[in-house]
């Protein structure tokens, strides 16, 4: 029996099984199945001969974007509006059938768009080019699951739960859960919080599905067990998403309305540039990036050419951007804006910066 089959006959018998407390610990070894399997359904082959054309695409600027989506959404459309990239757009189904990038000029950042092939259902099985665009999302720092307005509830549900089987989590953050293979000295498993979810025995008995007698696990959190499953797998890839509705043109205002109160969402009209700008104040949000700009003393900032970091970003982190060499001979830096507690206080390395600060690097 193939991988896809005994995919196919454990959906079934979870399909079929009744939720409760018996059940608990049954469901939870086929849920340990199921990933396993599915994990090996998308390796790589081992012979490794080349991927699919366009989808090899080098990782360039301050951050990537992923558009993901079924075909004839507006991915190509979206592209070409908010880059200087041209990607053929038409009517008709499947008219990208590679990886395009583009780079959306932002606030000073560079930030790289890619057009996939419209994903289909199934693709986290092998449908259509479904594998190749997974594994863009997966280096993507922010998905834009383009949507039909009118049909974007149905999109959304299939959308996210192919890349949920693949295991790319949308706006969330992976569990506190501390795990390390060793080589002898069994399992030992330590929870930190009263679990509810989950017990010892069933966190053991996945451990022993995925082949793995000696470990520490160690549980900060209460997990459900595909969260424990994720943190044993550890191939798990949490990634922010915006929703975007294209083609609020054919909704009503009411419609409109309620669609954007959705959580993560944004509504667009690429036909009639409705709410573009809008778009890329949330793409930029969501990135969480943080332009710092340099300033040499006796000299005026230059606000023409930021150093794009990522929200969270220390002194040591533009020394690193600045020259490689800059850290062994940093002294103090001298801050001005948000992050200083007064404008041209000193700080050290460990200083975190925020968004429009100037800073002035004092060396040895």
């Amino acid at each position: 029996m193939g991988i896809l089959e005994k995919i196919k006959d454990i959906e079934s018998e979870m399909a079929r099984t009744q939720k409760n407390k018996a059940t608990e610990h049954h469901l939870g070894m086929l849920k340990a199945k199921l990933a396993r399997l599915r994990a090996q359904l998308l390796e790589p082959p081992k012979s490794s001969g080349k991927g699919g054309d366009g989808f090899e695409v080098l990782k360039s600027g301050d951050a990537r974007v992923a558009l993901i989506g079924f075909p004839s959404v507006g991915k190509s459309t979206i592209l070409t509006k908010l880059t200087e990239t041209e990607s053929q757009a038409a009517s008709y189904e499947f008219t990208t059938l590679t990886c395009i990038p583009g780079v959306i000029q932002y606030r000073g950042a560079r930030i790289q768009l890619l057009d996939t092939p419209g994903i289909i259902e199934g693709a986290s099985s092998g449908r259509g080019r479904g594998k190749q665009v997974i594994s863009v999302a997966r280096t993507a720092d922010l998905i834009l699951m383009m949507l039909d307005a009118t049909k974007g509830e149905i999109q959304k549900r299939i959308l996210e739960e192919e890349l949920e089987s693949i295991g790319i989590r949308l706006n969330s953050q992976p569990p506190n859960i501390y795990y390390k293979e060793k080589k002898a000295g069994g399992v030992n498993f330590t929870a930190t919080v009263p679990l509810t979810k989950i017990t010892e025995k069933l966190a053991k008995s996945i451990l022993h599905e995925y082949k793995i007698h000696h470990c520490d696990l160690v549980v900060r959190c209460d997990p459900t067990v595909d969260e424990l499953i994720d943190a044993i797998e550890g191939r798990r890839s949490y990634i922010k998403c915006l929703y975007v509705y294209n083609k609020i043109d054919q909704l009503s205002i009411e419609e409109v309305d309620k669609i954007a109160r959705l959580p993560n969402s944004v509504v667009i009209s690429c036909n009639l540039n409705l709410n573009l700008d809008y778009l890329l104040e949330k793409i930029w949000e969501y990135l969480n990036l943080v332009r710092v700009y340099t300033k040499k003393r006796g000299e005026s900032p230059d606000f023409g050419d930021a150093v794009i970091l990522r929200d969270g970003a220390s002194v040591e982190h533009v020394c690193q951007y600045l020259h490689k060499e800059l850290i062994s001979q940093f002294k103090y830096g001298i801050v001005w804006g948000i992050s200083a507690k007064h404008g041209g206080g000193r700080v050290g390395l460990a200083h975190v910066l925020e968004d429009e600060d100037v800073i002035q690097i004092v060396k040895k």
